[in-house]
């Protein structure tokens, strides 16, 4: 239960945008990425304008929306058309 709590605060915690969170066997630590991704608070228009189109758009649910772009190396999860969360893909 522990283990849960940490890595969802790692996942929501701000400044991660740029970084991996990874297990480790006492918890989790925060890779660092090279890979650029939007900053949160971009809107839908302004991420197309930086990194073209996504790949796949997942339409939104719940209320608020919220929807996601699959880019080829990250994820951009939006709440409405704003981007909230941006993470790097798996490698």
């Amino acid at each position: 239960m522990r283990y849960t709590t940490l890595l969802l605060a790692a996942v929501l915690a701000g400044g991660v945008a740029g970084a991996e969170t990874v297990a480790v066997d006492n918890g989790i630590a925060v890779k660092e990425s090279d890979v650029a991704t939007p900053a949160r608070g971009m809107t839908m228009d302004q991420v197309v304008a930086k990194f073209g189109a996504p790949v796949t758009k997942v339409p939104g649910v719940g209320k608020p929306l919220i929807s996601r772009w699959e880019y080829p190396g990250f994820i951009v999860y939006f709440e409405m058309d704003h981007v909230i969360h941006s993470v790097v893909a798996n490698s």
